[in-house]
C-alpha cells in the first residue's frame, strides 16, 4: 500500500512578544492543538474494461476469419446440395420403376429442365409425385438426347410393367461446375449415381 502523505503544524500563538519567558508561557498556556492534516492513499487503481481500440481489433479479426472461411463453407454447402439432389433423383426414379411393376400400370415421368422439376403420373386417378431440385442445382441434360429435340423442353419417359427399364440418365450441375449423373441400368432397373468430369 502506498504511504500516507501528511503534515503536522504546531499551534502558533496569535501574538508575538520580545520576552522569551512570556512567549514560552504563552505557548504552553495556549489551547491551540497541533494541526495535523493526514494525507489519503493514492487510489490510482487500473480501470477494468475494454477500450474502443481493443474492440475494433477483435471485430477486425472476426471479420477476417469469417471472410477466409466463407468460400470453403459455401463450397461445402454446394457439394452437400449436389449429393442430396443426386440421391433424391435416384430415389425418385426407383419409385417410378417400382410403381410400374408392383401396380402393373404405366407410369409417366416428365423431366422439366427449365423448371428443375421431375413429375410422376400414372393411370390411378389423383396420383402425382413431384421432385424439385434444391437451390443452386439444376438439370443440365437428359441422356440420351433426342434427335432434333429441344433440350430445354420437358422430356417424357414411359415405364411399362414387365418391359425393359428405359436406359436414361439425368445429369445435374451446380455453380461450382460440379456434375453428377443419375443413370438407370436397363439390366437391373436400379439407378446409379456417378460423378462426371466435363472438360
Amino acid at each position: 500500500m502506498p504511504p500516507f502523505v501528511g503534515a503536522c503544524f504546531p499551534g502558533v500563538p496569535s501574538h508575538s512578544t520580545a520576552d522569551p519567558s512570556v512567549a514560552l508561557n504563552s505557548a504552553l498556556s495556549s489551547a491551540s492543538p497541533r494541526l495535523c492534516v493526514e494525507g489519503t492513499p493514492s487510489l490510482s487503481r487500473p480501470r477494468r474494461g475494454v477500450t474502443l481500440v481493443e474492440m475494433v481489433v477483435v471485430v477486425a479479426i472476426i471479420a477476417l476469419i469469417v471472410g477466409l472461411s466463407f468460400p470453403a463453407a459455401s463450397a461445402g454447402l454446394d457439394n452437400v446440395r449436389m449429393v442430396s439432389a443426386g440421391d433424391s433423383v435416384a430415389t425418385f426414379l426407383n419409385a417410378a420403376v417400382n410403381r410400374a411393376e408392383r401396380h402393373q400400370q404405366p407410369v409417366e415421368l416428365v423431366i422439366s429442365p427449365q423448371e428443375g422439376r421431375l413429375t410422376l403420373y400414372s393411370g390411378e386417378p389423383g396420383f402425382t409425385r413431384e421432385l424439385k431440385m434444391p437451390d443452386g442445382v439444376w438439370i443440365e441434360a437428359v441422356l440420351p438426347a433426342e434427335e432434333g429435340g429441344d433440350p430445354a423442353q420437358p422430356r417424357r419417359i414411359l415405364f411399362l410393367p414387365g418391359a425393359t427399364v428405359p436406359g436414361i440418365a439425368i445429369q445435374l450441375g451446380n455453380r461450382r461446375n460440379a456434375h453428377r449423373r443419375v443413370r438407370l441400368d436397363p439390366m437391373t432397373g436400379f439407378p446409379r449415381v456417378e460423378s462426371v468430369e466435363i472438360q
